[in-house]
């Protein structure tokens, strides 16, 4: 057997058929409880990294011995692991990945269990200078896992019923229990309660297999949250020309499997919905012909796509592999009839696609491949919950290394860009199916971070994400890339500086695969992707300030300097404690040497450190007592307020001493006023 290298013609057409499509989202977003919180910024203070970058943070390439050494040395050394991060006797570690830096820093993520249950939501990332070694430490929860109790006073059959009637709910077909309830510790949604998770299968509204995950409490009954675990997404056939595919040779015949990159292979499902299929093979070493209606032709772009995507994360980032050991996913193609969208699967570890609408449009993009590697990639290292701002993190980080890799191929059919689907037409216009440098303009995505995207369809809530990494690459405004014309806005109305996709990439990769969790929102990613730069480039860098910027320019945190964008600013930064369940505390600001009223967009940056941010109720407080509501309870099990917030002060003299009041009114959970501004503009 060998490898070799062959050609197929696929050459751009001028006439496309337009598919009316609708994106496919996950069941309904019961979520929101969990993750529609505030964009709290940081979950402690701005991270503890050196001034200048630290020599050496990028990670290296490990071979799969490598890389096994060091699972197995963190395997040897976990109960030491657990007994430096002060859990308690009942948990124990269960090691996931691991990745090393070029400076010998190693990041080893974990699972949790408690009492031999597994913990939801219980995932950590430990950095230190061996395996194991607890230096540093990222929690998908800060609340203690020690659950009232582990005894399930409802029958699983409640919850195996509940499951089932939420994917009724969402007009699933076949809907059939996948997997029976299992006992679990649920820890995502703040105070950690035990409870059964049950797997739903049989087939999406869409046709789109099904695995919904849903989290009853196992003592009360009450549905705490649901999952879709088969990641999805929506491209079309991009003809990429004349390409090299890696295939093999067996006897007088080839297939495609690429022994080059982990074995890859790529299958012909023949219209079927379950299965492997047949691998592809043939007398010849030519792969289709460029038109739909030869099987090959999509198979071809499927196996083209897998491939610059591998290389990508390899060259790239130096990972091999969606799970870093060498082994390789495989691709399917041409699922179901007229299925028109494409999906990554974790039970099956594939990629698969649909043949659009009509069967004449197979979803087998550049980007649309890379958009699903890259859930796998997700999957194996922040485990971001397909489902409320995690999920809206999740398909993002598609999209983003979707046209990183589209960039890296440099593909003259199909250059690079910051548009996704626009091959597609799926308006019937030339449009694309996604923006990233102004989401909004499909019509459904968001721009920037509000209180309630958490509860929308993660397709649209990815926007804000987007948003900020083509900001982050090439900054706010006008300007054309590679013949495309971009206009990016900035919710601020402030600009934005790129510091180049080279960079972006960079950062965007270290923070999903050393600080982002399985619970990460949109604060936490904040807070992960300035802990990744400082590391890369310093906490002084351009760079640096450059995040802090993009991210303030969705909405979510304040601006590098003073934090509002310009204008006087006054602050104070004493920690004030907040009581739980306690009287109200207030932190005061005199201002002085202004004249007149204030202004009617008075920047307010809070920045308040707490283990659960629905508990909180904040309000600025006027120099003649007027109060300003900031927050009210919302942000569900969200950790922390990192915010600016603007008010209409202009009915208020300017001069004079302001509060920010806090009251914390729920049990439980603690935190502290790390810290606010006031900056007049």
């Amino acid at each position: 057997m060998r490898s070799r290298s062959s050609h197929r013609r696929a050459p751009h057409t001028t006439h496309r058929r337009a598919a009316a499509v609708a994106l496919a989202g996950v069941a309904a977003l019961i979520a929101t409880a969990v993750q529609s919180g505030s964009a709290t910024a940081a979950p402690e203070r701005t991270p503890a990294a050196a001034s200048k970058a630290k020599p050496g943070s990028e990670s290296v390439r490990l071979t799969p011995a490598q890389r096994a050494a060091l699972i197995r040395e963190a395997n040897a050394t976990k109960a030491e692991t657990a007994k430096d991060l002060g859990l308690g006797a009942k948990e124990k570690l269960v090691v996931r990945d691991v990745l090393k830096d070029r400076d010998g820093t190693v990041h080893v993520r974990y699972e949790r269990t408690y009492d031999g249950l597994p913990v939801l939501g219980g995932d950590l990332v430990v950095q230190g200078d061996t395996a194991g070694e607890a230096d540093a430490v990222v929690k998908a929860t800060r609340a203690a896992v020690k659950p009232a109790t582990t005894t399930a006073t409802v029958p699983a059959a409640k919850a195996e019923q509940q499951a089932l009637s939420a994917a009724k709910a969402e007009e699933a077909k076949g809907a059939d229990v996948d997997r029976a309830p299992r006992k679990v510790i649920w820890a995502a949604g703040g105070e950690p309660v035990v409870a059964y998770e049950t797997v739903v299968g049989g087939l999406q509204h869409d046709g789109t297999p099904q695995e919904l995950h849903v989290v009853t409490d196992a003592t009360t009954g009450e549905k705490l949250y649901e999952w879709e675990a088969v990641q999805n997404g929506t491209g079309h056939t991009v003809y990429s020309g004349t390409v090299d595919l890696t295939t093999t040779q067996s006897g007088s015949s080839y297939n495609l499997t690429d022994g080059a990159r982990g074995g890859h292979k790529t299958y012909n499902l023949n219209r079927g919905t379950s299965g492997t299929g047949t691998l592809f093979s043939g007398s010849d070493d030519v792969w289709g012909n460029g038109s739909p209606s030869n099987l090959e032709s999509a198979a071809a772009d499927a196996h083209y796509g897998a491939a610059l995507t591998w290389d990508y994360y390899k060259n790239v980032h130096g990972r091999s592999g969606i799970r870093g050991d060498g082994a390789a996913a495989y691709s399917r193609v041409h699922y179901g009839n007229n299925y028109v969208n494409a999906f990554w699967s974790d039970s099956c570890f594939c990629m698969t696609y649909g043949d659009g609408s009509g069967n004449a449009n197979p979803l087998t993009s550049i980007d649309v491949a890379a958009h699903e590697m890259t859930h796998g990639l997700t999957s194996n290292t922040a485990g971001l919950n397909y489902s409320g701002e995690s999920g809206g993190l999740n398909e993002a980080t598609s999209d983003i290394f979707g046209a990183t890799v589209e960039f890296y191929a440099n593909n003259s059919s199909d250059v690079g860009d910051y548009l996704i689907g626009e091959e597609i037409d799926i308006n019937g216009d030339g449009t694309p199916l996604r923006y990233m440098d102004r989401p909004s303009k499909d019509g459904a995505s968001k721009d920037s971070w509000y209180s309630g995207i958490g509860s929308i369809d993660v397709h649209y809530s990815s926007g804000p994400a987007n948003h900020f990494f083509y900001l982050l690459s090439e900054g706010s405004g006008t300007k054309t890339i590679n013949g495309v014309a971009y206009d990016s806005p900035t919710s601020d109305g402030l600009p934005v500086t790129g510091i180049g996709r080279a960079k972006a990439e960079k950062i965007w990769f270290r923070a999903l695969t050393t600080k982002f969790t399985s619970t990460t929102n949109y604060a936490g990613a904040r807070t992960g992707t300035l802990a990744a730069t400082g590391e890369l480039y310093g906490t002084d860098s351009v760079e640096y300030k450059a995040v802090q910027d993009a991210w303030a320019a969705i909405n979510v945190g304040s601006r590098s300097g003073d934090g509002g964008g310009g204008g006087t600013s006054f602050e104070n930064s004493a920690d004030v404690p907040i009581p739980d369940a306690g009287s109200a505390v207030t932190s005061s600001i005199t201002v002085s040497g202004r004249t007149g009223n204030a202004p009617s967009n008075l920047q307010v940056p809070v920045d308040i450190v707490h283990t659960y941010s629905g508990d909180l109720v904040v309000d600025l407080l006027a120099p003649d007592g007027t109060v300003y509501n900031l927050r009210n309870r919302t942000g569900g099990s969200a950790d922390n307020i990192n915010q600016t917030f603007t008010v209409n002060a202009s009915s208020e003299t300017a001069n004079g001493t302001w509060k920010l009041r806090v009251q914390d009114v729920a049990r439980y959970d603690t935190g502290y006023i790390n810290g606010w501004k006031l900056t007049f503009p």
